[in-house]
């Protein structure tokens, strides 16, 4: 039987983007986060009940022209990996 996990995201700072590009990048990070957490698992700092008040995924490159889904699966890892420290 698989842990159930809630995950709540209050704010995601998303700087240098349009509005429209915000809502588009924060619906592929939720995609993106669902399908890693069920393909690799709930990460185990994550086995107990807790609340993370904030949380640093780091940064990372995004590339010229990247569309609002790459950049919201890119965001997705950099959460994912948070996660796992």
């Amino acid at each position: 039987m698989r842990p159930r996990l809630e995950l709540h995201i209050e704010e995601l700072v998303l700087e240098g983007f349009s509005q429209g590009d915000k809502h588009r990048i924060g619906e592929a990070l939720q995609m993106e986060l669902t399908r890693l957490l069920e393909e690799r698992g709930v990460p185990g700092s994550l086995s107990s009940s807790q609340v993370i008040e904030a949380l640093k995924g780091g940064s990372f490159q995004v590339a010229s022209g990247s569309g609002a889904e790459k950049i919201g699966a890119q965001a997705a890892r950099a959460v994912y990996g948070g996660l796992k420290r």
